[in-house]
């Protein structure tokens, strides 16, 4: 089989970068992103936070910044962008891994 290229095995063990935030460059759009809405003063324009009831929320900016992701990146359904909070990089880096707390 040496005219083709050989994946890895499945169930080796693998080593990424140390840090999600060395797998994004620093010219990388999710980082432009997340500076803005970091800046944005979020309360002037009506996002204030939630009812302090039930489970806790998302931070309104984690919301928005993902919105935007999924604006920019074509990703239109809320259900996508779930899925991509779980295995995209690019999300888990702007999100903070939210997903790993619910």
């Amino acid at each position: 089989m040496g005219r083709f290229i050989e994946g890895c095995e499945r169930h080796q063990t693998l080593l990424l970068a140390g840090f999600v935030d060395d797998c994004i460059g620093a010219e990388n759009l999710v980082r432009v992103i997340d500076v803005f809405f970091d800046e944005m003063d979020l309360a002037s324009i009506g996002f204030e936070g939630a009812a302090a009831t039930g489970r806790l929320g998302y931070h309104p900016a984690t919301l928005l910044k993902l919105y935007l992701y999924g604006y920019l990146n074509q990703v239109q359904s809320s259900r996508r962008l779930e899925r991509e909070v779980s295995r995209n990089v690019e999300v888990l880096w702007l999100t903070g891994s939210e997903h790993a707390r619910s």
